[in-house]
């Protein structure tokens, strides 16, 4: 009897004591998996916030490209005076390439096909102004060249790629709100 005894003492004491352990666990591990909860939540949101901040300064940056490559941008950019029509087609091309290569990282943050059109953009472009260069003389004004683009592109009567390139950038840019 004397054991029973001292066993229900021992039960009268431990018992509350492990009552109180496993409420104080229970309430301790629900806590903690919340504010586990919460601050996953809060840093998905403000890594989603940079990664769309990233994702429009490409958008930006890709807008500009595709301006400055525009004909009228980069003869205005690159044209001096007494420049042959060799030399500005020359130059216009490389300005061109070296726009391209400035931005070739922005498209890790655009689509595959907003990418795909801005280096068609580029690739038409750049064919444009060789292909109209090289139909004329060799000894052709740099403003002959010019001449022969603005008619070019007027008798096309197609927006440019650079215009095609934009307007997609622009929807796609607007998916993101």
């Amino acid at each position: 009897m004397e054991i029973v005894t001292v066993i229900l003492e021992i039960l009268k004491y431990t018992l509350p004591a492990l009552i109180v352990f496993l409420t104080a666990y229970y309430l301790l591990t629900k806590y903690m998996l919340k504010e586990a909860t919460e601050k996953t939540i809060e840093f998905k949101m403000k890594r989603d916030k940079e990664i769309v901040l990233l994702r429009l300064q490409a958008y930006e940056r890709l807008t500009l490209f595709l301006e400055r490559i525009n004909f009228v941008t980069v003869i205005s950019r690159v044209r001096t005076p007494d420049m042959l029509s060799s030399e500005l087609q020359y130059t216009i091309v490389k300005n061109i390439r070296e726009e391209f290569e400035h931005n070739l990282s922005q498209q890790i943050y655009v689509s595959s096909a907003a990418w795909g059109l801005i280096v068609q953009a580029k690739e038409e472009m750049a064919k444009t102004v060789n292909l109209i260069g090289t139909q004329l003389p060799s000894d052709a004004s740099a403003g002959q060249l010019i001449n022969a683009l603005f008619t070019g592109i007027q008798s096309a009567n197609a927006p440019l790629p650079t215009e095609h390139a934009l307007e997609f950038l622009k929807a796609e840019c607007r998916e993101l709100f």
